[in-house]
This record gives C-alpha cells, sequence and structure tokens, in this order.
C-alpha cells in the first residue's frame, strides 16, 4: 500500500515497494526493517508525512475505552455533522465523511499511514473534524504516532485483551499512557479511579460523581431522555438508544461536542434525537418477536446490555473468541446468568481452538442451573433460541454485532447474526 505525496513521489510502509521515488515511513512497527532497506530509499517520519499534506490544522478527536467507544464516536460524529460540521469518522464500522462511506470496515485503529492518509481525504474534501477510535492496541504499537489530538475522550475500563495485555493492571496502564500529555481531554469521572491521566486541560463527566459535565437527571423509559449540566449551563437530550450505558456514551459526545465548537448546549442538545444508533450495537432486528444484536463481548459489557432491560425476561446467546483471554470467560457466563432466564452458550470466532472446550469455559460457574443450553453451532442455537422464545421474552444475540464473519481455523467464512435471525423467521 502506498500513496502520492507528490509529482510521481509516493509513501509506503512496507519495505518491499520502497525505492528511490517511494519513500519509507518509519513508524514503530517497521522499524527494525530499516536496515532491509536500499541505499537510494528516502526514509520519512511521520511528523514530516503530517507537514508534507498539511494536517495540522486538522481537529483530530481520539476516543478510548474498553466499551462505548464506537457508539460514543458514532454520536459525536452526527452531532458534529448535523451541527453543519463536516466531519470525518474513522473506526471499527469504516471511514466516512458526512455520510458517505469511503472505507468498508477495518482495524480499530488501522496503521499510521492509513490513518495519515484517510486525515489528508478529509482535508481535502472540507473537514474540520476527524473523529478516530484509539484501540490499547494501537496506543501500545504507536499507530497514531505524531498526530496532535484536539481532545482526548476516556469512556471506561473493564476486562478484556488479556491475551495481548496480560494484566488489567498493564492494560490500565496503556490506557493511562494514552493520557498522559496536556492535550485537552474528557475523562468519565465515575470511571477516573481506574486511570491515571495528566491532570492539564482536563475535562470530566459523569452520572454520580461531581463532574465539568454532569447529569443532573435522566429517565430510561422509552429510550433515553437526559439534563446535562455544564458548570450552570443545562440542556436536556433525548435518544432512542437504550441503556444506561448509552446514556454515558451520549453524555461523552455532548460533552465532547461542546468542548469542540463551544456553541450553546442547548443547540448541541437539539441535534442529538437524530442520531438512529449503530449497526450492531443494541440493533432491534425484529420487534415480534423481540430480538436485539449487540457487539457486548466482555464480562461488564455483558452485564451492561442484560441490566439495561432487566425488566423483561431475557434469552441470550453468546460465545467467547478463542486464542483470547481465557480468564473472562467464565465471568462472562456469570454475567449473563444474573439476568437472563435462559441462556444459549455457542461459539463466537472459535480460531484455532475447539468450540466445545470454550463453550465449556464459559459454562464451569453455572453447572446445575436450569435454563443454560450448550449448542456448538451459533446458527442453530439462535435457531434453538428463537423456537422456545415465549411471548412477552427479549431474546439478545451478543458478540459479534454486526460483524460478517465468523472465524474458524484461520479462515473468516461468511456469517451474520442479523441475516441469521431475519432467515429463520422468514422460514417459520
Amino acid at each position: 500500500m502506498k500513496f502520492e505525496i507528490g509529482d510521481n513521489l509516493f509513501v509506503t510502509e512496507d519495505t518491499r515497494e520502497a525505492c528511490e521515488n517511494t519513500y519509507f515511513l518509519k513508524t514503530k512497527l517497521n522499524s527494525r526493517y530499516l536496515d532491509s532497506l536500499d541505499s537510494n530509499v528516502k526514509v520519512i517520519t511521520p511528523n514530516e508525512l503530517i507537514d508534507i499534506w498539511g494536517l495540522k490544522d486538522l481537529k483530530v478527536v481520539g476516543i478510548t475505552g474498553t466499551n462505548g467507544k464506537t457508539t460514543t464516536a458514532a454520536v459525536l460524529y452526527s452531532i458534529l455533522t448535523d451541527l453543519n460540521e463536516v466531519t470525518a469518522l474513522q473506526g471499527t464500522r469504516g471511514f466516512f465523511i458526512n455520510d458517505e462511506q469511503l472505507q468498508q470496515k477495518s482495524l480499530t485503529t488501522p496503521t499510521t499511514l492509513q490513518t495519515l492518509h484517510n486525515m489528508k481525504v478529509a482535508k481535502d474534501k472540507g473537514a474540520k473534524f476527524f473523529v478516530m477510535e484509539v484501540s490499547s492496541h494501537a496506543i501500545v504499537q504507536e499507530r497514531a504516532e505524531g498526530i496532535e489530538f484536539a481532545l482526548k475522550v476516556f469512556t471506561n475500563v473493564t476486562q478484556d485483551h488479556l491475551d495481548y495485555h496480560k494484566t488489567i493492571q498493564e492494560y490500565r496502564a496503556v490506557k493511562s499512557r494514552f493520557f498522559a500529555d496536556s492535550s485537552l481531554k474528557l475523562i468519565n469521572k465515575d470511571e477516573s479511579k481506574k486511570i491515571t491521566f495528566n491532570p492539564t486541560k482536563a475535562y470530566t463527566y459523569a452520572l454520580d460523581e461531581g463532574a465539568t459535565f454532569k447529569i443532573d437527571a435522566f429517565s430510561l423509559t422509552d429510550g433515553i431522555t437526559a439534563a446535562i449540566n455544564h458548570l450552570g449551563e443545562i440542556a436536556t437530550f433525548k435518544s432512542s438508544l437504550v441503556g444506561l450505558f448509552n446514556v454515558y456514551n451520549l453524555t461523552a459526545a455532548v460533552s465532547s461536542a461542546k468542548l469542540l465548537t463551544q456553541k450553546p448546549l442547548e443547540e448541541i442538545c437539539e441535534v442529538v434525537e437524530n442520531f438512529g444508533g449503530v449497526s450492531g450495537r443494541m440493533e432491534v432486528v425484529s420487534q415480534e418477536p423481540l430480538i436485539i444484536v449487540d457487539f457486548a463481548h466482555t464480562p461488564d459489557g455483558i452485564f451492561k446490555v442484560l441490566e439495561s432491560i432487566k425488566d423483561k425476561d431475557i434469552s441470550v446467546v453468546f460465545g467467547a473468541g478463542g486464542d483470547r483471554d481465557h480468564d473472562k470467560r467464565p465471568k462472562m457466563g456469570l454475567a449473563a446468568a444474573r439476568f437472563a432466564k435462559k441462556i444459549y452458550i455457542t461459539s463466537d470466532n472459535p480460531r484455532s481452538e475447539n468450540p466445545q472446550d470454550i463453550i465449556e469455559d464459559i459454562a464451569k460457574p453455572l453447572q446445575g442451573k436450569d435454563g443454560v443450553v450448550k449448542i456448538v453451532d451459533r446458527r442453530e442455537a439462535i435457531k434453538v433460541a428463537i423456537d422456545e422464545l415465549q411471548k412477552d421474552e427479549v431474546l439478545l444475540i451478543l458478540g459479534k454485532g454486526d460483524e460478517d464473519y465468523i472465524e474458524i481455523d484461520g479462515k473468516k467464512l461468511p456469517y451474520s447474526d442479523k441475516e441469521s435471525v431475519l432467515e429463520i423467521l422468514a422460514n417459520r
């Protein structure tokens, strides 16, 4: 992959593509390959490429956290766009500029070169803001090297990715590293004790703790209605989203929009209702019977999603990814058991592991509990769950969201929870 930087001049991150007229972008991930370059290859840094492409005027927002990155980023993108600000969005769902999708789903945070090129595309299309998700892997690998953030946002931190970070302490330390500088930052005050951050130019948002942006009151009836207080400036926002966790996501987005634009809080809150939700995030794929698909794939994520509809009789289908953090599997089972009456444990990207072994890991603390069913085939598990769903019950299918594949033995096979549900219902 290489991109044009001038008249018959290009830049790449791949040593195999680097040559006299193709500069090599040196990053933390590829610097060990410098010795393999020909002597006539010019090496440049991310800072130099940012200058070549003139990206410093673009206001970049980086959002990180275990849960909520995608929804918070999408809501902020929606708000800024509806406030007539040309805005780009890069993240799990792909790359967008003012409601036009330019790239399909990819890594949460792409490579340094891909991100910088997306920033260039955004700038060339007149964008003022560039909203991006920043994963913990990207922080460790410094994929955002050279980027000066106009705002950094912290949503929360719970157990995830311990196959990579090894301990929760290291995972928290990585998140903390992103907030160590003096850039403008927005911190979830209710989660702030889990990380460390530089207090310089730090603003906070919260439902429980005192904060710069404080939710004074909220209702979860028929979506979300919340009153937000920013140093005495009070406004109310409404949304069709559901769940307490989405109150946090919406608050983070509204607070970010205020910090970035300095527009009246009431003007910002007025456009929140225009956001219709993120595909695969608490997405209602059927009303009768009520079936919801969500990406929740951590113990905390499962707990919060199920808690958000605890007033209903819940059935849940979920699994855990293979070749990943084993420790969270029984915790996921316990989280599901807190609220669900019927639990269907199945496959979710088993990769190189035996899916039955993963299922047994999840089910270990649920031995003897009624209503626990183990089915390896994910589509079959969904079919059984739908067939056994009673009137007034809700079925949640968790873990994959809008993913369009299932990964087995190194192969990504076409698969969609949403499409499976629709096909099963159509054939009843």
